[in-house]
């Protein structure tokens, strides 16, 4: 029976018998025993963003003000959709979804406006660092912004929502522009929104964190307060998402008073009402270039109790990748628990049909290392069966250990060779850096060993820190262009130094089951 991965990282994370509190987030070389070996540009890239940064998680969450989206988000589905919501201080709150037919969110099809009220309750005991809370739903209302848009979701409500749903607005009536809907409403205990997919259950997860953001270059010197409101994730399996239970995070929003800089999406989605959807600026389509070396920007949550960072290569001329993924047991990825390195090949993309702006990937998982990095991992790995997760007795905190040759690490869910079925995107930011898109695990912690198993939305973007780059082509200066040329020429061939402890590849390629 395969071993799920997600159980794995609670054991891990509640063994370790740590106080988590949170404290800033530091240079890298402190994850390590050993010495990082970063490119000067990757290094540039994490430096960069940590300058002066000191993450402070806010016990328990300041709710009040306005958060929204800085981009058009990608929800399982796939659906495509902007967020805008306001809580008050007497603990209501009104909350806009803004829903569209494209990955760029201009083509928008239908907005909800929703009110209702909210309750902090205790601190998580399953996600650190997150405050469980409860809400009540006031009311849901719906504005369609076409004729086919009105057809496709009455069509869905009458489909799948109560028999007290099935006259939701009677058939072949003519969508009327700006008119507002009655989904639920519950003074007259009646709720459509079934059939939609529609939950607030994001809402029973909270985290607020604050950081300072260092201004441009241009500007002047000093910091920019940041404030970010991290919610409760969607479920990745529709039939699940109705009375799922976050315990992971969707994309933050973001504080509308104090947000990063700059942000074009953000005035725009600031301004928008149900009426009025926000139509956000055009970007253009960046071909799948993933020669390079990419980083996460953050420490990144997933669902159960999984903190970590990623690092990766590929390698365009033989289509080959290697990574390193680091685990920790808290939210700022401070405490670090074990890392793994994989690599293996994939192949060439194509167009998604399922999930517009997306590309096709298979990947090949051949070979893999795991280091222990606390004592609980130390003992777990050291327990294991003969054979089933390299040599037991014989593993030490820091130590790097194949286990190819062991088909893997039963006691970590890995087992070799193994193959998923991805989806890759790649966009490029405000600040002209290029992000990339990796397919969303599955909640349940299974593997998209599939096609139909394929994931219909992403994980964190990773930043770009050293390779060639569509954006870096077409806004990098000469001058720039000629050193990073050289750099990548010299640096992109040598393989990996296996004392780097940041994490690699995403959880998607490396918690297999």
């Amino acid at each position: 029976m395969l071993r799920s991965w997600w159980l794995v990282g609670l054991f891990l994370a509640y063994a370790s018998g740590r106080k988590l509190w949170d404290v800033p987030i530091t240079h890298l070389e402190q994850l390590s025993p050993g010495k990082l070996q970063w490119e000067p540009l990757c290094q540039y890239q994490l430096r960069h963003l940590q300058d002066g940064a000191r993450i402070t998680a806010l016990v328990p969450p300041r709710l009040e003000g306005h958060w929204i989206s800085t981009g058009c988000e990608v929800r399982p589905g796939p659906e495509f959709l902007t967020r805008s919501y306001i809580f008050y201080g007497n603990r209501l709150f009104k909350a806009h979804q803004f829903y569209y037919r494209d990955p760029s969110c201009r083509d928008p099809t239908y907005s909800l406006v929703i009110k209702g009220k909210i309750r902090l309750r205790q601190a998580s005991w399953i996600t650190r660092g997150a405050t469980e809370a409860d809400y009540h739903l006031h009311k849901v209302g719906i504005v369609f912004h076409s004729q086919r848009a009105m057809q496709e979701a009455v069509g869905r409500i009458n489909q799948s929502s109560g028999e007290h749903c099935r006259e939701f607005l009677p058939a072949g009536r003519t969508w009327a522009p700006g008119a507002l809907y009655e989904l639920l409403s519950a003074k007259a205990e009646r709720d459509c929104t079934a059939g939609l997919g529609f939950a607030m259950h994001e809402l029973s997860l909270v985290r607020v964190e604050k950081y300072n953001q260092p201004l441009l270059l241009q500007q002047s010197p000093g910091t920019r307060e940041v404030e970010e409101l991290y919610l409760g994730d969607i479920h990745t399996e529709w039939s699940e998402r109705l009375h799922y239970r976050p315990t992971g995070y969707q994309r933050p929003l973001q504080n509308a008073m104090h947000h990063t800089h700059p942000c074009p999406a953000c005035g725009i989605i600031y301004r928008a009402d149900e009426h009025h959807p926000p139509i956000l600026p055009i970007q253009p389509e960046l071909p799948m270039l993933l020669g390079g070396r990419w980083v996460s920007s953050q420490c990144e949550v997933r669902p159960a109790v999984l903190f970590l960072t990623r690092y990766f290569t590929f390698h365009g001329n033989n289509r080959s990748w290697e990574g390193y993924y680091h685990h920790y047991s808290d939210p700022l990825c401070s405490q670090p628990t074990f890392t793994v390195y994989a690599s293996g090949h994939y192949t060439q993309g194509a167009p998604s049909l399922i999930v517009r702006g997306g590309t096709e990937l298979v990947f090949k998982v051949t070979h893999a290392r795991v280091t222990p990095m606390d004592q609980v991992t130390l003992a777990l790995l050291n327990s294991s069966d003969f054979g089933s997760c390299g040599e037991p007795n014989s593993w030490r905190i820091g130590q790097e250990m194949d286990v190819t040759h062991t088909n893997g690490c039963a006691a970590l869910g890995i087992r070799l060779p193994h193959t998923e079925y991805e989806l890759f995107r790649i966009e490029q930011d405000a600040k002209d850096r290029s992000l990339l898109f990796i397919g969303e695990r599955p909640t349940d912690g299974s593997s998209p060993n599939t096609p139909s198993q394929r994931p219909t939305s992403y994980q964190s973007p990773l930043l770009q820190c050293a390779g060639p780059s569509a954006a870096v082509g077409r806004h990098s200066k000469p001058s720039y262009l000629g050193r990073l040329g050289d750099s990548i020429n010299s640096q992109a061939r040598k393989p990996l130094p296996t004392a780097l402890v940041l994490a690699g590849l995403a959880t998607r390629l490396v918690q297999w089951d």
